[in-house]
């Protein structure tokens, strides 16, 4: 089973920018489409972001369209968070559906990693 490390979590003010990363360990992310999900305290997991293998297709959530950015090279894909604000804050996860497709929904999601935290506080 494919597993999944994210990292570059961390604190960061309002308005400022934060990226994540999300790498497979001990195999490839090449064939797979990645999600990017968070889940605050008392909240429900949340789809953000997925992109699918080759790419060429992205999907956002509506709360993070315009500020977030997915996109992946050869063996990692990135989060770039712009314009934080509070409510972003949360533990971030990365997922994959086990193909090459995109969903922003958990439950189509099949391994996931242990996720990282982001806090946007001043």
């Amino acid at each position: 089973q494919l597993q999944l490390v994210e990292s570059g979590g961390g604190l960061v003010q309002p308005g400022g920018s934060l990226s994540v990363s999300c790498a497979a360990s001990g195999s490839t992310l090449d064939y797979y489409a990645i999600g990017w999900f968070r889940q605050a305290p008392g909240r429900e997991r949340e789809g953000v972001s997925c992109i699918t293998a080759s790419g060429g297709r992205t999907n956002y959530a509506d709360s993070v369209k315009g500020r977030f950015t997915v996109y992946r090279d050869s063996a990692t894909v990135y989060l770039q968070m712009n314009s934080l604000k509070p409510e972003d804050t949360a533990v971030y996860y990365c997922a994959t559906t086990g193909g090459n497709w995109c969903s922003l929904h958990s439950a189509d999601f099949a391994s996931w990693g242990q996720g990282t935290q982001v806090t946007v506080s001043s």
